[in-house]
């Protein structure tokens, strides 16, 4: 089969062994796999794989499955479903646990599919079980226009918080499409100025830039505001003030989840696709994809992720 691995820092095609389910797992003839900032990560060699994860990039897939493993009883050969792994999606086939996996329905094409695990999972996971958003809440998402910045924007919508995001201003429409109310951009305008000019402060930060945020994150966040870093694109260190944390009673926190351990994963996909499934079919959360391109144009996926050209997701299709 062909796939995706890092070799010399570039993401390069190569021909690996065909695959096999274990017990417990699928494997899947992968039709689309979708781009993450992880997987540029890995190919500088910044993020390896945990342990006894694949060597091939991707984090996410969609396809159809062409053996089932022992003791799998939810899945049957010829079904299409959609996948998180901790690597493996760049691949013409992969092999990942059922309990990994949701089924696509038919209103999403693999390519739609292969667009929602990791960006719709990362904002779920962080926004609602970990953040604890609610109704009536105002939501600060920086990076809004990434992939995980506009599942992020719906999940808010739907559950009635109000949304600012910070973006470059050329993104700002794709933003509001989506759903924000507020969109900053961050390079000509400082945010938490904005903010604070108009009275407006924020409940909950979904956070993927790091230090250079950190001063002006207090500044507008209200009395038991919460942070939760997910990214640390701007870096990780910077200096702390304590006291802002104690005097507005607020709530540091942080997450991942490529490492996260098999049972917290499989729990986080059956409780998102309980509560989401209903609001794809209606059309109230919709995958992001900003552009298809064959994994022959891997390089070029890559360099366009890199230069932050995308507002959505790239999808690789096989």
């Amino acid at each position: 089969m062909r796939a995706v691995i890092a070799q010399d820092k570039k993401p390069t095609i190569v021909e690996l062994p065909d695959l096999s389910p274990s017990a417990g797992e699928l494997l899947v003839q992968v039709k689309a796999t979708a781009l993450n900032r992880a997987d540029l990560l890995q190919v500088q060699g910044n993020y390896p794989p945990p342990a006894g994860a694949p060597e091939i990039l991707g984090l996410e897939f969609a396809g159809e499955i062409i053996a089932v493993g022992d003791g799998v009883r939810d899945y049957t050969i010829g079904q299409r479903v959609m996948a998180l792994v901790a690597g493996g999606g760049y691949a013409e086939q992969a092999v990942v646990p059922a309990a990994h996996t949701m089924p696509i329905p038919d209103y999403l094409s693999y390519e739609e599919a292969a667009a929602i695990p990791e960006a719709f999972l990362t904002a779920f996971s962080n926004m609602v079980e970990i953040g604890r958003l609610k109704a009536g809440e105002t939501v600060l998402i920086h990076a809004g226009a990434s992939g995980v910045g506009l599942a992020a924007i719906q999940i808010a919508k739907v559950i009635g918080a109000t949304v600012v995001v910070t973006t470059s201003a050329a993104k700002h429409g794709i933003c509001r499409e989506y759903g924000a109310d507020i969109t900053i951009d961050y390079k000509s305008e400082n945010f938490a100025e904005r903010l604070l000019a108009e009275n407006i402060g924020v409940d909950l930060i979904i956070e993927h830039v790091g230090a250079p945020y950190w001063n002006d994150n207090m500044r507008v966040l209200n009395l038991w505001g919460r942070v939760v870093y997910i990214g640390l694109l701007g870096g990780a260190l910077t200096e702390v003030n304590l006291s802002d944390i104690m005097r507005k009673r607020l709530s540091i926190m942080g997450s991942t989840l490529r490492n996260r351990t098999f049972d917290e994963k499989a729990g986080l996909i059956s409780r998102f696709w309980e509560w989401a499934q209903p609001h794809f079919e209606s059309g109230t959360l919709k995958p992001t994809v900003w552009r298809t391109m064959p994994l022959d144009d891997v390089v070029e996926a890559h360099e366009l992720m890199a230069s932050n050209a995308n507002a959505g997701k790239i999808v690789l299709t096989l």
